[in-house]
């Protein structure tokens, strides 16, 4: 099969580009520099139809699909099926602690920036910017309420919760810092996959995260990090991404930024056509659908306090079984 695909081309779907990155969400970054590193031909395609879906990022190759939330990611599926192997010939009990460290530690502080920790900025452009204001506000609730009960947060414990996470997450920036030292990679001085899981973590804290951030503070404490993650930027994003990646005919390239204040593919204004005077059947229509409009905002707003008076029956429930999940 490997030899197969080296021939064409993969397809990698993932969310969308933004703060300079050519995907921000964070388990799609990964992948890509998986590819990347792997020095692999691949089309970037973007899905902005499903946010909240856990099969993205997937990578295919005409019948063949490696899903996010199958067999343990997209990499280890790679890898597996002999398709991209970063790691051929070397065990991955090697890096066995450091994947912990990554996976764990560093994976549950940049969920908790991204959804608890922060003003949720970042998330609404990375995930529901597309979407419909109430849509996107209702998915954004429900994310950041699972990652919640994933990190076992509470309103007890929230405040417990949020030091034990910053304080692993600088044990593991030390004890990276340290294995990194002066090398271009960490693993025998070789790109492995190892480096893309921690390149996808440093380059979305640096990159997606506010400025004030906590973790993207604790990070900036170690240079031999912030070189390693912008060596990589330097020399697969900015260098050589648009002729490495070529631009996909339905989604805009990765590489690709609007000038602001110019909407791409708008070179004029159209001519604007002489007005009509509007029939009493048409004024009747657009005030009957501003009714419409304002109905269904009302019955959505109505939904929300709702289904906000049902989480807090919820709460009361949990708190008599002593299992607390607080929003």
């Amino acid at each position: 099969m490997a030899e197969e695909i080296e021939q064409r081309k993969l397809v990698l779907v993932a969310r969308k580009p933004c703060f300079g990155l050519p995907t921000a969400c964070p388990s799609c970054l990964p992948v890509y520099v998986y590819l990347r590193l792997a020095k692999a031909s691949f089309d970037l395609r973007f899905n902005l139809v499903h946010p909240d879906s856990d099969q993205i990022p997937y990578v295919e190759y005409g019948e063949y699909v490696a899903y996010n939330n199958e067999k343990g990611g997209v990499i280890e599926s790679l890898k597996e099926d002999g398709v991209v192997d970063l790691d051929s010939g070397h065990p991955s009990y090697d890096a066995a602690e450091w994947w912990a460290i990554v996976r764990s530690w560093l994976t549950d502080a940049a969920m908790y920036e991204l959804w608890i920790g922060s003003d949720g900025s970042s998330a609404h452009k990375m995930y529901f910017s597309d979407l419909p204001w109430p849509i996107g506000k209702i998915l954004h609730y429900k994310q950041a309420r699972l990652v919640k009960q994933l990190l076992g947060i509470t309103k007890v414990n929230v405040e417990q919760k949020e030091a034990e996470i910053y304080r692993r997450a600088s044990l593991a920036y030390v004890a990276l810092s340290n294995k990194l030292g002066e090398q271009n990679y960490f693993l025998e001085n070789r790109p492995r996959s190892f480096d893309a899981i921690l390149l996808g973590h440093t380059l979305f804290t640096l990159h997606a995260l506010p400025e004030a951030s906590t973790l993207r503070t604790k990070l900036l404490e170690h240079s031999n990090l912030v070189r390693y993650t912008e060596n990589f930027k330097t020399e697969f994003l900015e260098a050589g991404s648009s002729s490495s990646i070529p631009r996909s005919p339905h989604e805009p390239s990765s590489s690709f930024t609007p000038k602001r204040g110019t909407p791409p593919n708008w070179g004029t204004k159209p001519k604007s056509k002489p007005k009509r005077e509007k029939t009493e059947e048409e004024k009747t229509f657009k005030r009957r659908a501003k009714y419409f409009v304002a109905t269904q905002l009302i019955a959505i707003l109505v939904f929300l306090s709702l289904l906000g008076g049902s989480d807090e029956a919820d709460l009361d429930v949990d708190d008599d079984d002593g299992m607390n999940y607080d929003d």
